[in-house]
């Protein structure tokens, strides 16, 4: 890190709040634990945070419940300016932010200036939502009574976050929140924080009321998501994080019949045809698979490249991928910035192992630097066999298995062999397969041409084991409402 960027970091970080928001205060937790927040970059320790527990969370979801009956009743141009002051709290401070979070996850802070920009969007987005909230009339079909529906909120919120977008997922689950006049609890990634406490202060500052938003962090998810879980006074679960723990939430949240949302697991295939713009293609792969350091549900997990051009795109993607400057997010050129931590740089390397057993070939990387940090080299594996462990688990991670396939049908076959349903990606100049394949594949979402599906105005979520619910675009905001059916009788003149 700079000497500058170390310095600005450090003040920044010492200015946030680190212990927990409840009802509108921050609070030491119960216990007096406080835990470390580690830079990846340099293993060292920038923080020390309010380590939350069991007594702590029932102060939080009792704080919410408490809130939810006058903010729910709030107008929706008052949740809408709220949102709108937000907005523009974090695009005016969108350098400090982008500092913070490359200080605490080490993504680079070009791509985090991008997070904060996208995290902004969904603030923007839903304040316009929130005066759109709309109903509907309609008449029985024996003309004898009207129907009158209504939209309201569903309730107090769970919130439970990952550590890889520390920003963007909570303003993705946040805005909308806000947005259907819901209260929350949020646990942000105990591995990021700050960027969570960040976000909580500019919503305060934008005149959020005590109550509405209470954060939570811990070293024991466990101890904080179960209380809340079995409280009965949460009405709303949407989770960000691993299909397993998802699954885990999903029997818990059976108790009390709570609504759900569920971004889980993603394991996507990105089909490179014959036909394909080779230079779109790459760049394309480049996009899906580099973004966060590959450490995205979104990254482009599987590469199927047809065997007529299987050799010149690995050939093109490894000199891409090799050209990438690999070190601290926070100097000057940087482009890869370290994995989170320990565990994840352990089960790179051992999906990378485990595929060079079964007679993949390095092209370019491969190899963990000898170095602080929890760095890994931008790879690219050739001649990778389907049954390599990469294929069938989330690598998370800047490696880009690529698999060939002769025909169309062979590779719908082999991106739908897999349990989980996020994104998938196809390259091809051919309009009609282009439609044709898309369709085939068994995903929420789709680029076609393109490695980029993100968007803040688009539905993000998957079919199968990927998860439940959209977040974003139109319907992000009816995850939070409940649909209140008025039946009123006729009355006929006469």
């Amino acid at each position: 890190m700079t000497t500058g960027h170390a310095a600005k970091a450090h003040d920044l970080i010492a200015a946030l709040h680190t212990d927990l928001l409840i009802d509108g205060a921050w609070v030491e937790a119960e216990s007096g634990r406080r835990l470390d927040v580690v830079n990846p970059a340099t293993e060292q320790s920038i923080a020390s945070i309010a380590d939350g527990g069991e007594k702590d969370a029932l102060r939080a979801i009792e704080a919410a419940a408490r809130a939810q009956r006058d903010w729910g009743r709030t107008p929706p141009r008052e949740r809408s300016e709220i949102l709108r002051r937000a907005y523009d709290l974090v695009m005016a401070r969108q350098e400090d932010l982008a500092l913070i979070m490359t200080t605490e996850m080490g993504k680079p802070l070009r791509e985090a200036r991008g997070e904060v920009a996208y995290a902004a969007e969904f603030l923007r987005w839903f304040s316009e939502e929130a005066v759109r909230i709309g109903g509907d009339a309609t008449m029985s079909g024996d003309g004898g009574t009207r129907i009158i529906c209504t939209r309201e909120p569903v309730g107090p919120c769970v919130l439970v976050t990952p550590w890889n977008f520390p920003l963007a997922m909570g303003a993705r689950k946040i805005g909308p929140a806000i947005a259907a006049g819901c209260t929350m609890v949020f646990k942000p990634s105990e591995l990021t924080p700050l960027s969570s406490f960040a976000l909580a202060e500019i919503l305060t500052e934008a005149g959020l009321p005590a109550g509405v938003l209470n954060v939570v962090c811990t070293s024991d998810p466990g101890s904080v998501v179960g209380p809340w879980m079995s409280s009965g006074l949460a009405r709303k679960l949407t989770f960000t994080g691993s299909t397993a723990v998802g699954v885990k939430l999903l029997e818990q949240a059976a108790e009390h019949v709570m609504r759900t949302s569920m971004e889980l697991g993603g394991n996507a295939p990105f089909i490179v045809f014959d036909d394909a713009d080779l230079d779109d293609a790459v760049a394309g792969a480049m996009v899906a698979k580099m973004r966060n350091m590959g450490e995205a549900c979104t990254a482009a997990n599987r590469i199927f490249v047809q065997r007529g051009v299987a050799e010149e795109f690995s050939t093109r993607l490894a000199e891409r991928m090799g050209a990438l400057v690999v070190g601290d997010g926070t100097e000057d050129g940087v482009e890869v910035g370290p994995l989170v931590g320990t565990p994840a740089l352990d089960k790179v390397e051992e999906l990378v192992a485990d595929a060079i057993s079964r007679g993949a070939r390095v092209v370019v990387g491969g190899e963990r630097p000898d170095r602080p940090g929890y760095f890994y080299p931008p790879t690219v594996l050739a001649d990778v066999s389907p049954a390599s462990a990469l294929t069938s688990q989330e690598i998370f991670g800047p490696v880009a298995p690529v698999i060939t396939f002769d025909t169309e049908e062979e590779v719908v076959q082999m991106a739908n062999d897999t349990a989980w349903g996020l994104v998938g990606y196809l390259y091809t100049r051919d309009v009609e397969r282009g439609f044709r394949v898309s369709e085939a594949v068994e995903v929420g979402m789709m680029g076609l041409n393109t490695g980029l599906v993100s968007n803040p105005a688009a539905p993000f979520g998957g079919v199968k084991a990927s998860g439940l619910g959209r977040e974003g675009g139109r319907v992000g905001i009816e995850e939070f409402l409940e649909i209140k059916y008025l039946a009123v009788p006729r009355r006929t003149v006469g």
